[in-house]
């Protein structure tokens, strides 16, 4: 399946030894009257090598612990039925499993203490049913994200700064039997011909994985994690991510069916934002989501959720968001909502937002609004379409109402950082106005970056827009002033 990756059929390069030059077997040794041939020049000694990171020292009770483990696991799958687990319910399964190998514990080891032996019931289990070490990891409420760089170099980011985790892999074989494991539940594949996918774990989080021959160092892992449980407003706000009034504005917009467009840098939050604000969509839209690892959690009932698929080892069967979204279009939708535009599919949602999917949404990478409006540009332009920039922009300046710019701040925070208004053209330039911000004043003692919410003072042009849809705001809602400071 995966075994042998990273190894190599060719043994190590041995290097001549310094001095007189080896000499061929045909050649005739030199006569006596002949001058020897002068000595070949030395070359000179190689550039110092980067020093390597020393191996520990096995740990014999470790390796004793290992060993103990894979033994009984041999032993459970050899006494497994599998006709009769695929017909149990997971739960009832699994804990009949845990007393056939807590019998196996008593009978190999003994002496196992209390801690000893449930640690060990717990990763046979995960092992057998699970993601094995990666278990623990994904528990784990605090941890945002995984990073696994080979079987022994695991690190999380865990309330905003990164760390090395205690978890490891047996050995490299071990990893890629539970990046198989992983992508095989959602139809995917991982080997030589395809090393690199993109996935998802049940519980929606992001997976990533590249493999040997592109990592150098092993199998290479990036877990984007999704809680259990989704993110509310109120989480939201107790966190910080914005203010009331930012949020009053951004329902508004929802409800009013506006066109919006999520943008920020990788992990600032925008799929968390998309996930929180979908809340706000009313029950009766149907709503049609396209994805290329489907990981939205859509807060409603009537969701239609649409995943890309990559061609199959033939090159063929690939499809792709643009064909998703030209289908969605004959579904019915009230909203389209593209996890990301990354390509061609971007001409289609734009039309899609100005041919009356109103209140439609998507992703972008950007660094701000404007570079948001660029990169959209951008993407159609390299999906081979030559279209006068006027007549484009003038497309994104009627599609797109309201740009959320996410951003990830030093030290982990996750704000929004600015909510500006699409108001439309003047001459070839797309005209915008931002409506709120967040302004960074400093770095504290704990490398994290604190400032203030303000509102800009500018009243956005749409308000009758969202008058007609029942939400009345404050009048005072968008004047000058410092909101919050952080």
């Amino acid at each position: 399946m995966l075994k042998g990756f990273g190894r190599t059929p060719f043994g190590p390069r041995t290097t001549p030894g310094l001095g007189a030059a080896p000499t061929s077997a045909d050649e005739p040794p030199p006569l006596p009257s002949e001058a020897p041939p002068p000595p070949k020049p030395t070359p000179p000694p190689p550039a110092a090598a980067r020093p390597r990171e020393a191996p520990k020292e096995p740990n014999p009770a470790d390796e004793a612990y290992e060993t103990l483990k894979r033994h009984i696991h041999m032993r459970l799958v050899d006494r497994l039925d599998l006709n009769r687990v695929t017909e149990m319910d997971p739960s009832t399964l699994r804990g009949e499993v845990r007393n056939v190998v807590e019998h196996l514990c008593d009978s190999e080891n003994p002496l196992l203490n209390r801690n000893e032996r449930m640690r060990l019931v717990n990763e046979i289990l995960d092992e057998t049913f699970g993601f094995g070490p990666l278990e623990l990891l994904l528990k784990d409420e605090k941890i945002a994200d995984i990073m696994i760089n080979g079987p022994r170099k695991i690190f999380v980011e865990k309330e905003g700064r990164i760390q090395r985790s205690e978890v490891v892999f047996r050995d490299d074989e071990h990893l890629l039997q539970i990046i198989d494991r992983i992508v095989s539940r959602v139809g995917r594949r991982v080997d030589e011909a395809s090393p690199m996918v993109d996935a998802r774990l049940p519980n929606g989080s992001r997976f990533n994985a590249i493999i040997p021959p592109l990592s150098l160092d092993g199998a290479t892992v990036t877990i984007r994690m999704f809680g259990s449980r989704p993110l509310t407003k109120d989480d939201l706000l107790r966190f910080k991510a914005f203010t009331p009034e930012m949020l009053a504005l951004m329902e508004a917009a929802m409800r009013a069916r506006l066109n919006i467009i999520i943008s920020g840098g990788t992990g600032s939050g925008k799929t968390t934002l998309l996930n929180t604000l979908s809340s706000f969509i009313q029950p009766d839209h149907r709503v049609i989501t396209i994805e290329d690892a489907a990981e939205l959690q859509l807060q409603q009932d009537h969701v239609v959720r649409l995943e890309t698929r990559p061609p199959n080892i033939e090159g063929r069967g690939a499809v792709t968001a643009t064909d998703l979204v030209k289908n969605a279009l004959r579904m019915r939708p009230d909203r389209i909502i593209i996890g990301e535009c990354r390509g061609a599919e971007t001409l289609d949602m734009i039309q899609a937002m100005n041919t009356g999917h109103e209140g439609s949404m998507t992703t972008v990478h950007a660094n701000s609004p404007r570079d948001a409006l660029s990169r959209l540009e951008t993407m159609i332009s390299m999906a081979g379409l030559e279209l006068p920039i006027r007549a484009l922009r003038s497309q994104f300046a009627s599609a797109i109402d309201l740009i959320i710019q996410a951003s990830r701040l030093q030290g982990g925070p996750r704000k929004v950082v600015s909510i500006s208004e699409v108001i439309g053209m003047e001459g070839d330039m797309i005209i915008m106005q931002e409506i709120f911000a967040f302004r960074q004043l400093g770095i504290d003692g704990n490398s994290r970056a604190y400032g203030e919410f303000i509102a800009t003072g500018v009243r956005p042009t749409f308000m009758d827009r969202l008058e007609y849809a029942g939400c009345a705001l404050a009048p005072d809602l968008f004047r000058a002033r410092t909101l919050l400071k952080d």
